[in-house]
């Protein structure tokens, strides 16, 4: 699994290298540094492609094709590219272990993608040692479903205030109007909810990796006669919840910031937003 190189959506949108290398240089960049990237993930490609056994089933996705592609439950899945492939992929999964390939361990921080593509040839002829990750998940009250693995972020489709009311498992309720709400998981601890944390006085501390906790915030809550600003941090174990009923005509709810995969909330609609029953089964470096 990959997603497009910039030099491939340079392509895409300029359609030749020429033009491509145009566009750069009116911004102040190389069009050599975008190919030495492209050809670093290609050169991954081609490595880890080899490392599979000739007789395995296998199949290339993009991650735009994601929420249309099957997983089978017996798929071994090799995310070559950025972490944030790895969470891309993580909730169309149910156990599937996933080997996050660094195509570019200058660039990126491998916290997910933590393996060398020359190392996937040696993982895949042994037992495969995974890690379960914790994930979110938030469920809308006809059904519909929305998993995530570092946070689900719950807001008005624009820049306007979402407005809603937010209930807790221990019975806590407040009417409230604010930028959205994040709710995350501790591998997202390391990302968005880090960032958010740090700028709150007396923030939770944040679940780590492999606990099964999930924190929360609400961004900008705004006071107002009708709104407040109680309920705006904590965390959530086992079954513990929290609730949201939208007072917005549109709210949205989507995952690790594919916007594309998303929910839908109406006026007195309810989302439930907690642990989810799957967990990533990520293939750790040891």
């Amino acid at each position: 699994m990959t997603r497009r190189s910039e030099l491939d959506e340079l392509l895409a949108r300029h359609g030749t290298l020429g033009a491509a290398g145009y566009f750069l240089r009116q911004r102040g960049r190389d069009l050599a540094e975008v190919r030495r990237r492209h050809e670093a993930q290609a050169a991954a490609l081609t490595t880890v492609g080899a490392a599979v056994p000739p007789d395995w089933r296998r199949g290339h996705v993009d991650r735009d094709d994601l929420p249309r592609f099957l997983f089978g439950p017996e798929d071994v899945v090799l995310a070559v590219g950025q972490d944030g492939l790895v969470a891309n992929v993580a909730k169309y999964l149910d156990g599937q272990p996933v080997i996050g390939v660094n195509p570019e361990p200058e660039r990126n921080p491998g916290v997910l993608a933590q393996h060398p593509p020359a190392a996937v040839a040696a993982l895949l002829r042994r037992e495969l040692p995974v890690e379960h990750r914790a994930m979110v998940v938030a469920e809308l009250d006809d059904g519909q479903r929305l998993y995530g693995l570092n946070e689900v972020y719950i807001g008005h489709p624009s820049h306007q205030s979402a407005r809603y009311v937010l209930g807790t498992a221990g019975g806590d309720c407040e009417r409230q109007s604010s930028s959205g709400v994040v709710v995350g998981t501790g591998t997202g601890a390391t990302g968005w909810c880090a960032s958010i944390a740090r700028a709150l006085a007396g923030a939770p501390a944040l679940p780590g990796p492999t606990e099964t906790a999930l924190c929360w915030f609400i961004r900008e809550a705004w006071p107002s006669p009708a709104t407040g600003t109680t309920l705006t941090r904590g965390l959530l174990a086992g079954p513990e919840w929290l609730e949201l009923t939208s007072e917005s005509e549109r709210l949205v709810a989507f995952a690790d910031g594919l916007e594309s995969d998303h929910l839908e909330l109406g006026w007195g609609q309810r989302l439930r937003i907690g642990l989810a029953d799957r967990s990533l089964s990520l293939v750790a470096r040891r």
